[in-house]
């Protein structure tokens, strides 16, 4: 068992999830242990136990958490967004909106980019930009298919706006990127 410092209590206390993997703390009164950033009811601190690890918890006979789940790797919202975060990735070249995301992901649209954008640093629409210009470069390099074809396959049919996407996020022309990486080309 740790000791119990103001920095962890104010981790506990502001549902920090900067300090999740830190240390895990247990309420003695309800024999449950969290994660820091549980958003369960704020303990009474005197309650409250600290352990550097799930398995000491456990250790201790305090049981897990349903809410924020201590002895998973991965916490139900970060399993939840890398689940959305799946679904771009098969179906970027589709027409993806943040209300079709919103409707797969059984959730608000406002709810489910607020909580995309502070998981991953970018929100749903930056993501799926992000996706299609990886897989366009990918194209570019390892086909011969034209810029318009390949835009096309990514899921941006406009031209002009693919390449002014695509210069801002590689700095060049898919023509220009196809040129510097010509020796890579394979069909």
């Amino acid at each position: 068992m740790l000791q119990l410092t103001e920095e962890m209590w104010n981790a506990i206390i502001e549902n920090d999830a900067s300090y999740d993997g830190q240390f895990i703390y247990a309420v003695q009164s309800t024999g449950i242990f969290c994660k820091p950033s549980c958003k369960s009811r704020i303990p009474r601190r005197e309650h409250v136990h600290v352990f550097d690890s799930a398995k000491h918890a456990l250790d201790a006979r305090f049981r897990p958490c349903k809410r924020c789940r201590p002895t998973e790797r991965i916490s139900p919202e970060q399993e939840w967004i890398e689940g959305i975060a799946k679904y771009i990735e098969h179906h970027f070249s589709k027409p993806l909106t943040l209300h079709t995301l919103a409707e797969i992901s059984h959730s608000s649209p406002y709810h489910m980019q607020r909580t995309f954008k502070r998981m991953k640093g970018m929100t749903p629409n930056e993501y799926i930009r992000k996706q299609r210009i990886e897989h366009a470069a990918r194209l570019i390099i390892q086909s011969k298919k034209t810029v318009l074809e390949i835009a096309e396959h990514v899921g941006m049919p406009n031209l002009s706006y693919f390449i002014t996407v695509f210069k801002k996020e590689m700095g060049c022309t898919p023509s220009d990127y196809r040129q510097m990486h010509q020796g890579h080309q394979s069909v």
